[in-house]
């Protein structure tokens, strides 16, 4: 049936029109589903429309980006800003009205966003009296350069060898924000620099066993990347939190925290940008036990990468994501899934070719590996893959230290073929 929707709107008609629409297979969108539409095709993020909504109502106390992220998935009902909300969306408000009365249960439960997972409060929120000097482009840009040379040193320093550095760049880096003075594209800048020494700040932590002060500064950097309104940088930083959720027993909350980084990027996302988030959803999946949904993520990451060309750019912070980096999340999946004769060959392919400077990468690999051959009932293999391993030490990774106590535990089941027992003795 076709409907006509009238331009002219006053509180009966548009209410009428806007109802018929949301409950006869339309629309059908809640109030909150409404305000995250209009709001994502202003470009706003959702510190953005707080912002504006405070200006709208100078007299309330300020909603925050919490706030609207509960109106956006339902768990709390914006109707007293509903006003305001039309106001700085230029919409009606009877629109608003209409959708607010469709029932958020009639409706297939929206997707979770980052934003959903981010900190109570505003840790980068800007303070009222700034002290600190000037800042300009070319302060940013040194800043992104230090943060690429850290990032780069985390290929050939680990974990405990490197968290002091990246945390003293992180807390600079927020002080410049928060005590500078500086313009609104400076501070966007600002703000996409602070997420991405986020990312791999946080990753240095994890990497060193700190799970808890890896959580909390990989929380900063999701709010810097929101709030810079860069929804790709803001999945890799949450899609790195779900990967140390994946791997530290937190499996529901990774799946869901992976699907809202890929979420968040947007399916204009770089490709490899996008065959890293699917990757992490693979994973968390495959961690949680779901073999169906981590092969489909898997696939999917393929063809996204497929997708990426000479002329194509990604962020700087993707440089490593590659054919063969989707090779080995695979043949770690398959690991994970006792899919042997599936994991040995794809591991072995990339292993041969592997720059064997990055020695943490190559002794994660190897554990990979070696456990894929005592899966496959190679004890002899298994126990000369992990005794190249070890041979790799990497003292700084706890990361690395796990892997081993999961291989040699494996290994132990064959204890008495003698080349395991040697490395077990040794």
């Amino acid at each position: 049936m076709l409907i006509r929707v009238s331009l002219v709107w006053t509180l009966r008609s548009s209410q009428r029109v806007c109802l018929s629409v949301c409950q006869a297979g339309g629309v059908r969108e809640t109030v909150g589903e409404l305000v995250r539409r209009l709001r994502v095709a202003r470009g706003w993020s959702q510190r953005r429309l707080a912002e504006a909504l405070a200006e709208a109502a100078p007299g309330r106390v300020p909603p925050t980006r919490n706030d609207v992220s509960r109106w956006e998935i339902g768990t709390r009902s914006p109707r007293e800003w509903l006003p305001f909300l039309a106001r700085v969306l230029e919409v009606p408000r009877e629109m608003l009205e209409a959708a607010k009365a469709v029932h958020p249960v009639e409706l297939t439960p929206p997707v979770r966003s980052v934003a959903d997972f981010l900190p109570e409060g505003d840790p980068l929120s800007p303070l009222r009296a700034r002290t600190g000097r000037r800042i300009g482009a070319g302060q940013v840009a040194d800043l992104a350069q230090r943060v690429h040379g850290l990032r780069l040193a985390d290929d050939v320093v680990y974990g405990k060898d490197l968290i002091g550095p990246a945390l003293r760049e992180l807390r600079v880096a927020v002080k410049l924000y928060r005590e500078g003075v500086h313009s609104e594209a400076v501070g966007r800048e600002l703000l996409r620099a602070i997420g991405e020494l986020a990312q791999i700040a946080g990753w240095v932590a994890s990497d060193a066993g700190e799970h808890a002060e890896a959580e909390r500064i990989y929380r900063l950097g999701m709010s810097a990347a929101q709030a810079a309104g860069d929804g790709v940088l803001s999945g890799n930083v949450a899609g790195s939190l779900a990967y140390q959720w994946s791997n530290t027993g937190r499996t529901t909350d990774a799946v869901g925290l992976a699907h809202a980084a890929l979420e968040d990027a947007g399916p204009d996302a770089p490709p490899k940008a996008r065959a890293l988030y699917l990757d992490r959803v693979a994973w968390a999946h495959t961690r949680a036990g779901q073999d169906r949904p981590a092969m489909t993520a898997l696939g999917e990451a393929a063809e996204a990468l497929a997708e990426d060309s000479a002329g194509t750019e990604s962020p700087t912070y993707l440089y490593w994501m590659d054919a063969g980096e989707l090779q080995v999340m695979e043949a770690r999946v398959y690991t994970e899934l006792r899919r042997p004769l599936r994991a040995v060959p794809l591991l072995a392919d990339v292993l041969g070719r592997y720059d064997a400077s990055h020695a943490r990468e190559l002794a994660l690999y190897l554990s990979w590996l070696a456990v894929a051959y005592a899966d496959a009932n190679e004890p002899e293999a298994a126990a000369q893959t992990a005794g190249r391993m070890l041979a790799l030490g990497q003292s700084g990774s706890e990361r690395t230290a796990e892997r081993t106590r999961i291989v040699l535990d494996r290994l132990r089941a064959f204890r008495d073929v003698p080349e395991v027992a040697e490395l077990l003795a040794s």
